[in-house]
């Protein structure tokens, strides 16, 4: 968008040919100022008139993102398609625009309140939203939407609709990567779970703040799916392993690209890993979501050698027990962890 500025004052002329100045005010730097989005109603009141926002608007140094509605915002940026079908991002949407850890694609969630009319495209605030084709509208209460940001719904709320509505791997993530990052504190995550529907409640036993990745979380949670004991972040000196699977394998996730600088200290590590018991193993972030199931079947084979164990036949070392799964895939019973 123009960075051109508007601070200006214009000669305006009454019935009587007298000349009043008149500041003209700086659009760009309201709707910046109140987030990066604004309703008309608030620049008015901080004083705009409707030349100032025509002016803005035909300078480009805003963008009607819905009628009503202006942002400095890049107009491609799922927040501002979010305001432009009338509502705020919501669920895996809001997690993904705070820079959470999520894999992949997924619909864009939006939230809107209960008597929300005339639904807009996520892509054109002149068409009606129609087929709703890549949008997931959810009409929800007066409480939820009293909460959170013009661009959001709250971190609380964002994160039950994720494990109310998302497969297991990634409800998990979301809440590691909030407690991670800080953004969920002991006594939130309390409210989180109290939120939850009852028969959700579980995921209490599956997240872990001290994981330190979304390759991690997503390797966790996949080898408990599978029966596995985990530990992460194990002690190895002044060093920690990423992760230990039944106490026998010692896990490094690399989620770096190559470095010659780290060369020798990685593979030092994998050294030390083999020295302290452990059969050492590393993988990439990228073979973790793109080929999981080849480096499974290599972590198994790997356990199996050290009990003696075929994987596939006589079963897994350390099984602690195999969840079954929902339509959603989430687990209708608990995994031990022992």
């Amino acid at each position: 968008m123009s960075g051109k500025s508007t601070n200006v004052v214009r000669l305006c002329a009454d019935a009587n040919g007298v000349h009043d100045a008149v500041r003209m005010v700086n659009i760009q730097e309201l709707v910046a100022g109140l987030g990066g989005i604004a309703q008309k109603r608030q620049l008015v009141a901080r004083g705009a008139h409707d030349w100032d926002l025509t002016r803005a608007v035909k300078e480009q140094s805003v963008v009607r993102a819905r009628q009503g509605w202006y942002t400095t915002v890049d107009v491609a940026e799922p927040r501002v398609r979010a305001v432009r079908v009338g509502g705020r991002l919501t669920g895996i949407s809001a997690i993904s625009d705070w820079g959470g850890w999520v894999l992949g694609e997924h619909p864009l969630h939006v939230s809107v309140p209960q008597n929300a009319a005339r639904l807009r495209s996520q892509w054109n605030r002149r068409r009606p939203i129609g087929a709703r084709r890549g949008v997931r509208v959810h009409w929800d209460p007066p409480f939820v939407s009293e909460r959170g940001s013009a661009w959001h719904v709250s971190l609380i709320e964002a994160l039950r609709r994720v494990v109310v509505e998302e497969d297991i791997e990634t409800a998990v993530a979301a809440i590691d990567w909030a407690l991670h990052a800080g953004q969920l504190d002991s006594f939130d995550f309390e409210r989180l779970i109290l939120n939850l529907p009852g028969g959700k409640r579980w995921i209490r036993s599956w997240v872990d703040g001290s994981c330190e990745s979304l390759p991690e979380s997503l390797a966790r949670t996949r080898f408990r799916l599978a029966g596995h004991v985990v530990e992460i972040q194990v002690a190895l000196g002044n060093q920690r392993i990423d992760m230990v699977i039944d106490e026998i394998v010692g896990l490094e996730i690399n989620g770096k690209q190559f470095h010659a600088h780290t060369f020798e200290e990685d593979h030092r590590k994998g050294v030390e890993i083999t020295i302290a018991g452990f059969h050492a193993m590393s993988v990439s972030a990228k073979m973790v979501f793109e080929n999981w199931g080849l480096f499974l079947l290599a972590v198994e084979i790997a356990l199996a050698s050290h009990v003696g164990l075929v994987p596939g036949n006589s079963g897994k070392p350390h099984q602690p027990g195999v969840a079954r799964l929902d339509k959603q895939g989430f687990p209708v019973r608990h995994v031990r962890d022992s």
